[in-house]
């Protein structure tokens, strides 16, 4: 008996990232409807569906999840863009349980949840280290999800039928190696027009929003993710 739990452990140690997914029956059935829907939007850019690892980037105004690809040390590639399908709260960062905000901020994915109460899911590393600091230091909230459905309270939702094309781009990039999958969330798109009406309707953001636009201005124009800290005031810094 201890002979057979040693094999059956060993067998799990050196299963693959992908395979472990698979022998859930949603992740599975994503991968037989959407497998083909996926490499198609690689072809489209002509770009190779393998190898790869991608980030994402939210606009809550703008209701858009894009995804982005990169292979090796190669510049960004958009790879495809989603429809944010519901929201919920105001733009703003979320800094308590209960206020019903989607974050706002530098996160990864720190959690692949294939049997989600919203079918498939992915967790953001929220609260951060700038919301640790920034947030409700009692209560900040948790537990922020990319998800499948269309309803929310402070999570971003793209339906089941688009989750499970998403998720099956995690999987890959996971399954590739990629053990940090950066998410960025924005109110909007920052350029100055948009960060100026923004602080106009909301200043007691204003310098949150100005410290996000540096991050939101350095990939725009470089189309690469450099490190980014936090300091002890809860700025985000390269």
């Amino acid at each position: 008996m201890r002979i057979i739990w040693i094999i059956t452990f060993t067998m799990l140690q050196s299963a693959s990232f992908k395979s472990t997914q698979l022998l859930h029956q949603r992740v599975k059935s994503a991968y037989a409807e959407k497998e083909d829907v996926v490499k198609k939007y690689f072809e489209e850019k002509k770009l190779a569906p393998q190898g790869y690892s991608i980030f994402m980037r939210a606009f809550k105004q703008e209701e858009k999840l894009e995804v982005w690809v990169k292979y090796n040390n190669t510049a960004y590639t958009l790879l495809h863009t989603y429809e944010i399908c519901s929201s919920s709260g105001v733009l703003g960062p979320k800094r308590k349980e209960g206020d019903a905000q989607v974050p706002e901020g530098v996160y990864q994915i720190n959690h692949f949840n294939p049997q989600s109460n919203f079918h498939l899911s992915l967790g953001l590393d929220y609260p951060n280290a700038s919301d640790k600091i920034l947030s409700d230091r009692k209560s900040p909230g948790s537990a922020i999800y990319i998800h499948g459905n269309c309803v929310t309270i402070g999570c971003i939702p793209i339906t089941d039928d688009k989750i499970k094309e998403l998720y099956i781009l995690a999987v890959e990039a996971r399954n590739n190696g990629q053990k940090k999958i950066p998410v960025h969330i924005f109110p909007r798109q920052l350029s100055d027009t948009n960060l100026a009406q923004l602080t106009s309707a909301n200043a007691s953001h204003a310098s949150f929003w100005k410290n996000l636009q540096m991050i939101y201005r350095d990939f725009e124009t470089t189309k690469k993710l450099k490190s980014i800290k936090v300091n002890e005031k809860g700025e985000y810094y390269f």
